[in-house]
Formats: C-alpha cells, sequence, structure tokens
C-alpha cells in the first residue's frame, strides 16, 4: 500500500500488517495520489517535484522539477495523480505551462500550456489520447499523447473542475464545482448529457451570470482573502463534485459536496 501525506512524506505500508516498509520525505505536502508502474511508484509533491521511487527500497531513482508561476507565485506543486503508459508519464500541475509529457526515465517530451489554469485532476489515457480538465477556465481538453496537439477542447464556461476524468465505452464523465456530472461523447467530442446534484438544482440560479457562468462578483466580492473563503463556501453549496466518478456497469456513481452519494443510470 502506498500513499503520500501532509506531512510531506510518501509511506509504504505492509498490506496484511500496516506496518511501514519505508518512507520517503519530499520537500512539501503530498496530495498527489501515486501511480505504480514496472516497480517504479510515480507521485507528485508541492515541493514542484515529480519524484520516481523504487516501489520495493522507496529509493529515490529520479526527480523532475515543473518550477513556479513567477507572476502569481501561488502556482507551484502537483496535486492529481500521474498516469503512465507505453513508458510515458504524464502529470498536471499548479504552474502556466501545466501539463506535461516525459519519457521515462525523465526527459520531457512534450508541455501543454494551459495560460495560467491550474491542472488540479489526473489524465485518463486512452487510444493515445490524454484527458483532463483545466480548474478555473473549466476546459476539457484531448490531446494527442505522442505530441501533445489537441485534438478537441470542450469549454465549461469557466466552471472550476477538480474532478478526475472517468472513461468507460465511448463516454468520459467528470465532475464540476457547478454540481454536475458532466458526460462527454468521445465519438462527437462533445457534452451528451448532464445531472444536476439537489444542491445545484436549488442554488444553481443565483451562482450563475447572465451567459451561464460563474457569477465571480458576487460570489467571492472584491476579492479579498476572508471574500475567497466565504466564495469557497458559496459554491460548495452547489454541490460540488471534486472527485472522480466510478462506474460500475451501466450504473455511475459520484460523491457531492452537498452529502450526496448519487447513482445515475
Amino acid at each position: 500500500m502506498y500513499f503520500g501525506s501532509s506531512d510531506g512524506n510518501v509511506y509504504a505500508l505492509e498490506a496484511a500488517t500496516g506496518a511501514v516498509k519505508w518512507k520517503f520525505k519530499t520537500g512539501d505536502v503530498v496530495l498527489s495520489s501515486p501511480a505504480l508502474a514496472d516497480g517504479t511508484l510515480f507521485i507528485g509533491s508541492w515541493d514542484t517535484y515529480l519524484y520516481a521511487l523504487d516501489a520495493t527500497s522507496g529509493a529515490e531513482k529520479w526527480r523532475f522539477e515543473t518550477g513556479e508561476g513567477h507572476e502569481i507565485y501561488n502556482q507551484v506543486g502537483i496535486q492529481g495523480s500521474p498516469a503512465v503508459a507505453d513508458g510515458i508519464v504524464y502529470f498536471g500541475c499548479r504552474i502556466p505551462t501545466s501539463t506535461r509529457s516525459l519519457r521515462l526515465p525523465e526527459k520531457q517530451r512534450w508541455v501543454f500550456n494551459n495560460k495560467g489554469s491550474w491542472v488540479i485532476n489526473s489524465p485518463a489515457i486512452r487510444d493515445d489520447k490524454v484527458f483532463f480538465a483545466t480548474s478555473d477556465t473549466g476546459l476539457v481538453h484531448a490531446l494527442n499523447a505522442k505530441s501533445g496537439a489537441v485534438i478537441f477542447t470542450v469549454d465549461f464556461n469557466h466552471w472550476t473542475m477538480f474532478s478526475s476524468p472517468a472513461i468507460a465505452g465511448n463516454m468520459l464523465y467528470l465532475g464540476s464545482h457547478q454540481g454536475k456530472l458532466l458526460a462527454i461523447d468521445l465519438t462527437t467530442q462533445k457534452l451528451a448529457w448532464s445531472f444536476k446534484t439537489d444542491a445545484s438544482r436549488k442554488n444553481g440560479p443565483a451562482f450563475a451570470d447572465e451567459k451561464g457562468g460563474p457569477n465571480y462578483a458576487a460570489t467571492f466580492g472584491d476579492g479579498f482573502y476572508d471574500d475567497i473563503i466565504s466564495g469557497m463556501q458559496k459554491m460548495f453549496s452547489l454541490g460540488a463534485i471534486l472527485s472522480s466518478p466510478s462506474v460500475s456497469g451501466d450504473t455511475i456513481l459520484c460523491g457531492s459536496a452537498d452529502g450526496n452519494l448519487y447513482a445515475i443510470m
């Protein structure tokens, strides 16, 4: 069992007993979940590094520095889990050029510029394509896995997305802070349908502007710290879907900040 911790460590535990096999210290909190491939554990930290660790011993094989956003200085670190396919690791981070592809062991293959928007979620890989969502710009991108070229983009009008995409069949599912579960048809490359949480149905109209996007002025006020904290609490009253949905047969399961677990068929 492998996991990261807010104490800055990555831990490996014996699954049967919970005994610590090893721990590895990074330079900041570790909110990323690890990806395991061919005996190597890949995990990101808020210290701006993606780490490759030996899964048996915890020894560092290599690290890759993503850098910082020098215009804002709060855009650092890796929060989502990496994805590994065909000897390449893909991950997003909280800097302006924030979606990356590394050919193992650590040579950068391409980087995709999200123009200042964080990538909080974990990418999904299917048929040589990388799928991920941006945070505050509310875009879902499909990129060519080998080159990083854009295949298509679906725009959700600046509604924040922290949820990671899940793919089943020809559909991609993910949640948004609007309190919606979104279903994108990968064949038509368009939104097929959306499901609103109970809180989104009740409170959604009060938080939307005239174009259907988030009304940041009414929600966050002047944008000072207290206004931002209050604004985020207000946004959560929409029943934000922060985690990745899970698909089982014909049923999609997702949790919501309104306290409900939804099963959608």
